[in-house]
């Protein structure tokens, strides 16, 4: 039950569904000069569909580190993708494909209609890895979140950051010992191509839930006359006036890196995570027949 009596399921359908999402995600994409970053975009949105922080913020799944808006925005942009006007060049990053800047609006039935045939024929020519592949993907992530939040002892946790920021480029990278520092975890300095150094602190919150702004206000307090920046690293996810206040006018910027971050972070500096490649062999019909 939440504060104002609803329940989790009533707020939840509060969210608008993937399919009521394709024309706003478009409208932001077009407000933030045609591409944008993922919270960009989920900002935009927000502000466009005046969305509360109570329904952005309710997660998708009880301990998970995405809210039920950013799962469905991830569909919108993945039916919108399929469409014809999305694409993404780079991770996390979407724009408005050149050909088609001049659409300003599309019927939400027929975009998925038209994603639902194409998925349809690709059934058709896909064998039983690939129909599972997007469901193993997601169990390797919950397998490591549980692993994150439930397994390793905060002083562990602790360890794996200051590991995860050394390979990340950061230096002199140390955890704090003191429990009395005022929630700084550590500090390390990042250096950008030889010439700059900047003194940043972290810290490290193994959250089930999402991180309100009050903890980050808190840590901005304790971090003010000793870093450049703050970086803010939790399992969970950051509510909307948290991820506000990290970037608010006027006041040292402190980075955010939720559960989902960090996740895709360890997998790619291979840190307790190791991808194998297997091999596929496929046959080519049409190639057969042509001899």
């Amino acid at each position: 039950m939440t504060q104002s009596g609803e329940t989790d399921q009533e707020v939840k359908e509060d969210v608008p569904s993937h399919k009521d999402l394709f024309n706003p995600l478009l409208e932001a994409l077009r407000d933030l000069g045609g591409s944008g970053a993922i919270d960009e975009i989920t900002r935009k949105v927000i502000e466009l569909e005046g969305i509360s922080d109570e329904v952005a913020d309710r997660l998708h799944s009880e301990g998970g580190s995405q809210t039920e808006l950013e799962y469905r925005l991830a569909w919108a942009r993945t039916y919108l993708k399929k469409y014809g006007l999305l694409d993404n060049p780079e991770r996390g990053v979407w724009i408005i494909r050149p050909e088609t800047t001049d659409v300003t609006e599309v019927d939400p039935d027929e975009v998925a209609r038209e994603v639902r045939r194409q998925d349809r024929e690709e059934t058709e020519d896909t064998d039983e890895t690939d129909r599972t592949e997007s469901e193993e993907v997601q169990s390797w992530k919950d397998n490591l979140h549980e692993v994150l939040t439930e397994e390793l002892e905060p002083d562990a946790f602790e360890r794996l950051t200051r590991r995860l920021l050394r390979q990340s480029g950061f230096v002199q990278v140390e955890v704090t010992q003191r429990s009395s520092d005022g929630g700084i975890d550590g500090t390390g300095i990042i250096q950008l191509n030889g010439l700059l150094s900047f003194h940043v602190v972290f810290q490290c919150k193994r959250y089930q839930g999402s991180v309100p702004v009050g903890k980050v206000r808190d840590f901005r307090g304790a971090m003010v006359g000793r870093a450049d920046k703050g970086l803010l690293i939790t399992t969970g996810t950051f509510t909307q006036k948290a991820k506000q206040e990290a970037t608010r006018d006027g006041a040292t910027p402190i980075d955010l890196i939720d559960g989902d971050d960090l996740i895709v972070m360890l997998k790619d500096l291979e840190l307790g995570v190791e991808t194998k490649m297997v091999e596929k062999v496929s046959i080519d019909r049409e190639w057969f027949q042509s001899i």
